[in-house]
């Protein structure tokens, strides 16, 4: 979407804009997410010892995969924001250069964890076999982390450019590509020999080099939305205004693994029933949240994009549209998992106990799920204006300032039951919080002003 089209568009063909780029990308999202259960399906059919060392991996995975996502947030900024002053050369060369950038970034954060990853999965509480077996997924994990990249911030630089539905149909494919190597390379089949759990990566690896060859080729070949700096001045502010929300993006991305491990431990003390509920909780919470997630992707590049341009009115505008629509569409999913509350339960658990603790949580958790997607859509407008800070700070506040104290007071009141109750006002509050901080910055702070966002790149 260019400056002048920009320019153009009423306020409800921006409604409207909102929605083609929401459709695509949920019906990516629901397919990655599926096809995420099928590869942990595939896994845990090799054994106890293979699932746990998967297990194992996760923080490191995840940990990495939090830096290319603020990247990608960053990219998807800076490139919007730049599409919104009209400014398509220096958009083209803020993708090339974030593609450079996250690539060898990405090289330079994996080199450590290549040579110290024994010492790093011990500190985990690996050991024996399992390093074994987390060695054999790792080595070729490690080797193909670059491929991660690229349909990452490819799509970031897609979405700025106003088009979802190629990213989305990239995302599906990959995952299809992944759920159909997995059982290929891990169990073997004709000539190809069984890997095991080093199968398991390399149909990652696999997938994550067709999605990149496909995006790298569409971005220069057919859309033509990167190029390069000609200047090294040039293309060091472009790694600097890029880094500017990545970081701190990244760095909020990484807050939210920390916390629910301190939570795990917080429900540990509850007994191994308290421990699996919450692990189906979580799950399903990714699951029922998948609406938010995928507005908190299409919404950020419309918010620079206007702001860029002077719309301050038609963020206020995209900023209260998603945030009514999420509490109402949230406010029904609730009323569904409640009605189903007790059959989640029995379906999820083993023993009597675990479904009953299942079910209280159901009962009780999603009811804060709107207010959880109002902090993750403040979180993403934060990012589009340019505040990567503001939402950092707001991922401090809800989780080590509310959600974790209030869970654990709750618990000490009311036991497992407090425990919910407290983590869901801890929610709720910071949902406000969250609002009302973003809606300062909106219509109340002169630094927001038309003006001011607009000067606030180069």
């Amino acid at each position: 979407m260019s400056r002048i089209q920009v320019h153009q568009l009423t306020e409800g063909d921006v409604i409207a804009h909102l929605r083609r780029m929401t459709w695509p990308l949920l019906m990516a999202m629901v397919l990655l997410m599926t096809f995420n259960f099928v590869d942990a399906y595939f896994v845990s059919l090799l054994g106890t010892k293979e699932l746990a060392a998967f297990s194992f991996t996760f923080p490191v995975t995840f940990t990495l995969f939090s830096v290319v996502i603020g990247l990608g947030i960053g990219t998807s900024a800076a490139v919007a924001t730049a599409q919104g002053k009209g400014k398509q050369e220096r958009a083209r060369a803020l993708g090339g250069s974030a593609l450079a950038l996250s690539a060898a970034l990405m090289l330079f954060l994996a080199l450590p964890v290549w040579l110290g990853h024994d010492w790093l999965f011990r500190a985990l509480g690996a050991e024996g076999d399992s390093l074994t077996l987390i060695n054999e997924f790792m080595s070729v994990w490690l080797l193909g982390v670059m491929f991660i990249t690229f349909p990452m911030i490819g799509n970031a630089v897609m979405r700025a450019n106003g088009n979802t539905r190629l990213p989305s149909l990239v995302m599906a494919g990959s995952a299809f590509v992944n759920a159909a190597l997995d059982p290929l390379f891990i169990f073997g089949w004709g000539p190809v020999p069984a890997l095991g759990l080093k199968g398991a990566a390399l149909a990652t690896v696999c997938a994550n080099l067709v999605s990149s060859a496909v995006i790298v080729y569409m971005l220069v070949f057919r859309m033509r939305a990167v190029g390069w700096f000609r200047e090294w001045p040039e293309r060091l502010q472009g790694y600097r205004e890029i880094l500017a929300i990545a970081l701190p993006a990244a760095g909020s991305n990484m807050l939210t693994p920390l916390a629910m491990g301190l939570m795990t431990a917080l429900m540990a003390g509850y007994g191994e029933a308290a421990v699996a509920a919450f692990g189906v909780g979580t799950r399903l919470e990714s699951l029922t949240t998948l609406v938010v997630l995928t507005l908190s992707m299409s919404l950020p590049p419309l918010i620079s994009q206007n702001a860029a341009a002077g719309h301050m009115d038609r963020v206020r505008l995209l900023y209260s549209k998603v945030i009514k629509f999420v509490l109402l569409f949230q406010g029904v999913v609730y009323l569904v998992l409640l009605v189903s509350a007790n059959w989640i339960g029995q379906a999820f658990g083993q023993d009597a106990q675990v479904a009953a603790t299942i079910a209280l949580l159901v009962s009780i958790m999603p009811l804060s799920y709107g207010a959880q997607g109002v902090i993750i859509l403040s979180n993403s407008s934060f990012n589009a204006l340019h505040r990567p800070m503001s939402a950092l700070g707001l991922s401090v506040v809800r989780l080590f300032v509310m959600y974790l104290p209030l869970a654990y007071i709750g618990g000490k009141l009311a036991g497992l039951t407090g425990v919910f109750v407290g983590a869901a006002v801890a929610n709720v509050i910071t949902g406000l919080i969250a609002w009302r901080w973003v809606w300062y910055h909106l219509c109340c702070n002169r630094d927001n002003s038309a003006e001011a966002v607009r000067e606030s790149t180069l």
